[in-house]
């Protein structure tokens, strides 16, 4: 008598990258501690600049402590008028949503998993957020013309929190995206954020050269 034996099939979990997400999605522990740690330093940002427009508010002549120079001046960057885009002090925003980059992450590290429809509407959020800080630098270098180191942190920041959480939805396929571009995402994720921040310093360099230099 012939006895079939039958392979018992074990589904991949729902965080395994390349498969399309029918439920819930949670992340790699590496995933999440990113996550925390670019909330955290977004955070950190966006907290030392509102005390200081606070300050600077109560007292016109108040210098903050990152005006080192001519160029590198936080007092300079607070003054203007696009410190305040959306018609309150830009870093109240980020106090927001960088507390909720460290939610999303201090989930994960305690298993959370999340549906589709959240990891969509977070990458979109970071989306807003490093457009808005894309303009933001484009504003520094080349109208404000100064600079401000803790509003460089929160760009680096933003720039790495977009990077990957974009690479966490490709790789679940709750975004679009050819095989191949799937794959090298997984392997080189680190280089879009190196080359990005590299081109900002590169551009930062350039712009005040002549200062740096002298």
């Amino acid at each position: 008598m012939e006895t079939r034996t039958r392979r018992r099939h074990v589904p991949r979990p729902a965080t395994a990258p390349d498969d399309a997400p029918s439920g819930a999605v949670g992340g790699s522990r590496g995933f999440a501690w990113l996550l925390v740690v670019t909330g955290a330093a977004g955070l950190l940002a966006s907290w030392v600049i509102t005390i200081d427009k606070f300050r600077l508010l109560e007292d016109p002549d108040f210098t903050p402590g990152c005006s080192l120079n001519p160029v590198v001046s936080c007092g300079n960057i607070m003054k203007s008028d696009q410190a305040a885009a959306f018609g309150f002090p830009n870093p109240m925003l980020g106090l927001i949503s960088y507390a909720v980059v460290i939610g999303v992450g201090a989930g994960l590290l305690a298993g959370a998993r999340y549906r589709r429809w959240f990891w969509l509407t977070f990458n979109a959020g970071a989306l807003f957020g490093v457009a808005f800080c894309t303009w933001l630098q484009f504003q520094s270098l080349y109208r404000i013309n100064a600079l401000c180191l803790w509003c460089s942190l929160a760009w680096a920041a933003t720039i790495l929190l977009f990077c990957y959480v974009t690479r966490h939805t490709v790789g679940h396929r709750m975004l679009p995206a050819p095989a191949g571009l799937r794959s090298g995402l997984r392997e080189f994720g680190w280089v879009p954020p190196v080359l990005w921040t590299g081109i900002i310093g590169m551009l930062i360099m350039t712009r005040w050269w002549a200062f740096w230099t002298s």
